[in-house]
């Protein structure tokens, strides 16, 4: 037991009618997410554990935890589902798993909205809201099994953000019921600009208890892959696509040859080895317009849902689980060498910045875009296969990148800063200090309070000092 977890005990005792486990196999199992996406992170993370897995059942339960890790110095690490791959769930410092799993209860659906617990399926959400003609705006590729409060906590965007952009903007979370961690901890209901503070902070700064999210109308989408003999022609094709306004998508992404062959081997037999692909999910009244706009491209379409019979499609995953880091997560479990790079292509050029970045890099950088709303115009974020040589090597392509003007969102970095997704200003701080003085939520995860003088000019990482 270090210093750092030697309240466990006292806190053990506190909260003995609480479900607690200890076993020392399903804590490590309840301590680990995706990180192992990166080889950078699966050397820094493989050992990392925590000490208990407590898992409540109600708000007041989570009270009592984080009134008894409070008390004896214990620190805590928020789980969802564990479907993150930033290291965004991995306890730095052990001490206590909060997990949320029960913490599941979907309590109302009203006409545009949703509350539920955090600990709600996106999935089991979606099923709830379909009688009233209703589903969730956005969800991961992990839609299946990851929560809500996971998702806001963790994530940026996914499946939707074609429609709606992403967590970050305003109107796509309505409110999160937030608990801090202090001798007596606080309910806080955040709204409007109030929730940039908790949303993508891996829960850094309060425990998400519960959540209100839009809906919007739900369609029974129709799964579409178009095959281009070239990547470059998928993406003037998906670029194009994405602003007619009039065809109401909620997938838009390009996979570059020869990853969809050799990836999705349930969808192989539609597609030769030297094609690229845009995978779309398009409302079905959308579907001639579709057809239209792919016939003026004379891009091929070789599948579609709503006209392959009931034997066609058994088997088939939907096609969100072809895009995002599901297309990573397919490659891995073919070769598991390969990781990946999260970039953003910034408009309006982005067509030309995805180009000259293809040409660069050529098959080292097999190409895979996801096209989103982003500040109100249409872009695309790459999620490219890197065929990963060397550390020294992927920092290379990450400064390529940024030098031609890409951004780079580094998901082989576990800090909030160093993701790159979240900036952590003054504000920031000054709620982190006011909802978790003691500094025990997640802790490790944010560089500005572990180390404020940290130079990220420098070529090294920030290293947790339990990690050293």
């Amino acid at each position: 037991m270090t210093d750092e977890t030697s309240g466990l005990e006292q806190v053990r005792e506190a909260l003995t009618d609480l479900a607690i486990e200890d076993n020392a196999s399903i804590v490590k199992q309840k301590s680990r997410d995706f990180f192992w996406y990166s080889p950078v992170l699966k050397k820094q993370l493989d050992q990392v554990t925590g000490d208990l897995v407590v898992t409540p059942k109600s708000e007041a339960e989570v009270i009592q935890v984080l009134k008894a890790c409070y008390a004896h110095d214990v620190p805590v690490t928020v789980r969802g589902a564990g479907t993150g791959n930033y290291g965004q769930a991995m306890p730095l410092a052990g001490g206590v798993v909060l997990n949320l799993a029960e913490l599941n209860a979907i309590k109302e659906i009203g006409p545009g909205r949703v509350t539920c617990e955090a600990g709600a399926l996106l999935s089991a959400i979606d099923e709830a809201a379909k009688p009233s003609g209703q589903e969730l705006r956005l969800h991961p590729s992990t839609y299946r099994t990851a929560t809500v409060g996971g998702f806001i906590a963790g994530g940026s965007g996914g499946i939707g953000s074609i429609r709606w952009g992403g967590l970050r903007d305003l109107g796509n979370v309505i409110r999160a019921r937030v608990i801090t961690m202090e001798a007596e901890p606080r309910v806080l209901d955040m709204t409007g600009a109030d929730l940039a503070k908790v949303l993508h902070a891996y829960g850094t700064n309060g425990v998400i208890t519960e959540v209100e999210m839009p809906l919007t109308a739900s369609y029974d989408w129709v799964d579409v892959i178009v095959a281009f003999d070239a990547f470059m022609d998928a993406a003037r094709f998906a670029n194009a696509l994405g602003v007619q306004d009039g065809i109401l998508l909620k997938e838009l992404g390009v996979i570059s040859a020869p990853l969809p062959h050799d990836y999705f081997l349930r969808h192989r037999k539609y597609l030769r080895p030297d094609q690229s692909v845009c995978v779309l999910m398009v409302a079905p009244f959308a579907m001639p317009a579709l057809a239209a706009f792919a016939g003026h491209w004379k891009a091929d379409i070789v599948y579609r849902s709503d006209t392959a019979d009931a034997e066609e499609k058994k088997g088939l995953p939907p096609v969100f689980e072809l895009s995002w880091n599901h297309t990573t997560l397919r490659g891995l479990r073919v070769d598991p060498t390969i990781t990946y790079l999260q970039i953003l292509y910034p408009y309006p050029d982005q067509i030309e910045k995805v180009e000259k970045m293809a040409n660069l890099f050529a098959d080292e950088l097999p190409g895979h875009l996801e096209f989103v709303r982003f500040d109100g115009n249409v872009t695309c974020f790459g999620l490219p296969v890197v065929r990963y040589t060397s550390e020294e090597r992927l920092n290379e392509i990450i400064r390529l990148h940024e030098e031609a003007g890409c951004p780079v969102f580094n998901p082989h970095r576990y800090t909030l800063e160093e993701g790159g997704m979240k900036q952590t200003d003054e504000q920031q701080l000054a709620f982190k200090r006011e909802a978790d003085p003691k500094g025990l939520l997640n802790p490790g995860k944010m560089i500005a309070w572990d180390d404020p003088d940290f130079d990220f000019a420098a070529d090294g990482p920030f290293l947790f000092h339990g990690l050293k």
